[in-house]
């Protein structure tokens, strides 16, 4: 057994009850990899409790358990109001409940009492460990770290996690970039553990949840993640149980109507910039309440054909968030080009190949330019270009817009100069620099 494996068995061991937090926005990988903890460690009595900051995607709410997952953290049932009596004796308190308020009532016996002679505070946490999975940063726990700092302080973290960028912010940061996933790592831990105990802990339901990390950061196993250890954990997983198909048609060959509506958005938007070897696209609120989808929706579109462009190396997709959030997918298709480091310049992170960001407080219209410029200043100078900057003009939204019955079936062909994808549907239009789009009835 890891070292570090062992460190934390033995915490899990010496702990009671366990709060699992997995990175926001979720994912297969983040959320396999908490509620596989969940379901095992209940398993061994712990008492367990997962939180999420943002829901649940609706393509991952097929797994396991799914409906456990908790958006609000009681990190303590106290509530405590501390009054400073250096100034002021306290003569009485008694309270008095109005309209769903109560009024504490504190008269002194001598002097005032004023706002700064009172403080406020939570009382001792009833958790005495907290583990987060596949989170890379404390600001991807959102607000349960915001509102919670103190916590983090007094109660031991352990940090799993496979992303080059981790901060390793836990008393035991157990970081491994060679795996492709975070629950390939959860599986070790379980294994070693049903060791310890006897106990069979990675059943139907955990190898299914622990499959589906894997299946999901892999691309289906066509990322170049993929390792030969990723292949032989599915097939333990597969014997154990794991539902293979089950999460195949969930996440890949299911597609509702919005969700094409909202990919007939964004290829409607595609600006190429042959120059700078970059493509984008980007998918505002207007076009989300537009096509009666969510943001969650745009699903693996960067993957399944954005990244097929040719001649490209950077792939962008900004998205508008519904909390005033642009956050942006990033994906390069040239082992020259790191996507950690293009996130990393709007405080995001990730993967070699696969990264992303989220800006605070801003929308396309205000922010989206700079982002773009700024990759193509690093492309600028990676390239040895000249330093002028293409202005963009945001493509018309309306300029493709799904028809009601849109239901696209996509061929690829390649000749030595284009690419063709062809989309079953029925209005014709041809896309720039080598790139048909041919739409046929």
């Amino acid at each position: 057994m890891k070292q570090i494996e062992h460190q934390i068995i033995d915490l899990i061991n010496r702990s009671e009850n366990i709060l699992v937090m997995p990175s926001s926005p979720p994912d297969g990988d983040s959320l396999g990899s908490a509620m596989a903890l969940y379901l095992s460690l209940r398993k061994l009595n712990k008492k367990v409790t997962v939180v999420c900051a943002d829901p649940v995607p609706e393509v991952y709410k097929f797994l396991p358990m799914m409906n456990t997952i908790k958006n609000e953290l009681a990190v303590s049932p106290d509530f405590i109001i501390t009054l400073d009596t250096e100034n002021a004796k306290l003569d009485s308190i008694h309270s008095k409940v109005e309209h769903n308020k109560v009024n504490i009532i504190l008269t002194a016996k001598k002097g005032q009492f004023s706002q700064q002679n009172v403080s406020f505070s939570h009382g001792p946490s009833k958790y005495d460990l907290i583990i987060t999975v596949d989170t890379a940063a404390t600001k991807q726990l959102g607000k349960f770290y915001e509102d919670n700092v103190k916590m983090f302080t007094e109660i031991p973290v352990i940090n799993i996690d496979h992303h080059p960028s981790n901060e390793n912010f836990g008393r035991i940061n157990y970081v491994d970039v060679m795996n492709s996933a975070t629950t390939e790592m959860i599986l070790g831990i379980l294994e070693n553990l049903e060791e310890i105990t006897s106990k069979e802990l990675v059943d139907e339901e955990v190898a299914t949840l622990l499959l589906a990390g894997i299946i999901t950061d892999t691309g289906s196993f066509q990322h170049s993640n993929t390792t030969p250890k990723s292949f032989s954990n599915s097939a333990k997983l597969i014997k154990r149980g794991a539902r293979q198909q089950e999460i195949i048609q969930h996440v890949y060959k299911t597609k509702h109507l919005t969700t094409l509506k909202l990919w007939g958005r964004i290829l409607s938007k595609i600006k190429i910039d042959q120059k700078h070897k970059f493509l984008w696209s980007v998918i505002t609120q207007k076009d989300i309440k537009e096509t009666g989808s969510n943001v969650d929706e745009t699903g693996d579109i960067i993957d399944e054909l954005m990244t097929n462009a040719p001649e490209v190396e950077i792939v962008l997709l900004l998205k508008e968030r519904s909390d005033n959030i642009l956050s942006g997918s990033v994906r390069t298709t040239s082992d020259a080009v790191d996507a950690t480091q293009i996130a990393a310049m709007f405080g995001g992170g990730g993967h070699a190949k696969a990264a992303g960001f989220k800006i605070p407080n801003a929308t396309f219209e205000s922010q989206g330019m700079e982002i773009i410029e700024k990759i193509q200043k690093y492309q600028t100078e990676r390239l040895n270009l000249e330093t002028t900057i293409e202005n963009y003009q945001a493509p018309d939204t309306e300029a493709i817009a799904p028809e009601p019955d849109y239901n696209p079936k996509i061929e690829q062909k390649n000749t030595s100069k284009t690419k063709t994808i062809t989309i079953k549907s029925e209005e014709p239009q041809q896309m720039e620099d080598g790139v048909v789009y041919r739409f046929e009835n």
